[in-house]
């Protein structure tokens, strides 16, 4: 049985709710809200990590209303949380609090849910309302905090402690790791001669462009400044190369556009690869060198990093 869309409010199933612990409910909700609402609203209230959050509920709900998996998908905020493996039936929630979305939530096992197990699962999802609301601004709080406002992409305060992940990562898997430093040239010249709003037009499409030109599993930060960081999993030095030398070319035939004004620019590149003994501050501090022999050799140029 699947219950296509069917839409969770917490003002219509608060009343709901209310109505059945006074009677009228069958017995097997009754029974479940008597007992247990109360607890499970508590224990989901004590985090504010979204997988922890699905976890904690699928493992209470499956006690009651055995399943194979659950899904969380929210469009709005790009976010997917999966538990478990599907089956062919299901059980999609739309989910609201006030009026504004949450997303959906799905149930899915291999047998059909029983009219009784989606009146259920309805009640047991009036109490995930709230903390998910919670963990959803919490996730929006957290990302808001490591995103760069002009840009878009992330930060200064992300890329330390994604660099130091990676460094460790490759330390540990004996696999390759690349960094890139991108400088725009010639920075401050446009701003005095263009404005502050034509080099923030800038930066936004140079962010934009390597966005573009890199993979999924590609981290791009903005280091500060008109300076950018690219921190590139599992790849080895011709990968990098491959890469500064991409983007470096897409910038240079990109044309920069704010009011009736259009320029072109180009950008700068140094590049690292992991060695042994590297720590984040030495990987770093090599792509950087090499960025500042790029700028002294004539700018619009990669140059690789030496150990």
């Amino acid at each position: 049985m699947t219950a296509a869309n069917k839409l969770i409010d917490e003002t219509v199933m608060g009343t709901k709710q209310l109505k059945s612990i006074a009677g009228g409910a069958n017995p097997q909700t009754q029974r479940w809200e008597l007992s247990r609402a109360l607890e499970l609203s508590t224990t989901l209230q004590s985090t504010l990590d979204l997988e922890n959050l699905m976890q904690v509920f699928s493992t209470e709900v499956a006690k009651h209303v055995p399943h194979d998996s659950v899904i969380y998908d929210n469009a709005e905020q790009d976010l997917t949380v999966r538990h478990g493996r599907g089956g062919r039936q299901s059980c999609q929630y739309r989910l609201l609090v006030g009026g504004h979305p949450l997303g959906e939530l799905t149930f899915t096992r291999g047998r059909r849910f029983s009219e009784e197990d989606c009146v259920l699962l309805e009640y047991m999802l009036t109490t995930l309302l709230y903390p998910l609301r919670n963990a959803l601004l919490y996730q929006q709080a957290i990302t808001k905090a490591l995103q760069d406002p002009l840009t878009g992409v992330q930060n200064r305060a992300s890329l330390d402690s994604s660099l130091h992940r990676e460094v460790h990562l490759a330390q540990r898997h004996n696999q390759p790791l690349a960094l890139l430093v991108l400088d725009v040239d010639r920075f401050k010249s446009i701003n005095d001669k263009f404005g502050h709003l034509m080099g923030d037009c800038v930066l936004r499409d140079i962010a934009a462009c390597a966005n573009g030109c890199i993979r999924n599993s590609d981290m791009l930060f903005r280091y500060g400044g008109e300076e950018f960081v690219l921190v590139l999993s599992n790849t080895d030095q011709e990968g990098a190369l491959k890469l500064a030398e991409r983007i470096r070319n897409t910038i240079e035939r990109m044309c920069c556009t704010y009011g009736e004004t259009s320029l072109g620019v180009t950008v700068s590149l140094g590049v690292a690869c992991y060695a042994d003994g590297d720590t984040d501050r030495s990987l770093f501090q090599r792509a950087d060198e090499a960025l500042l022999r790029a700028k002294e050799s004539g700018r619009n140029r990669v140059e690789i990093g030496t150990l």
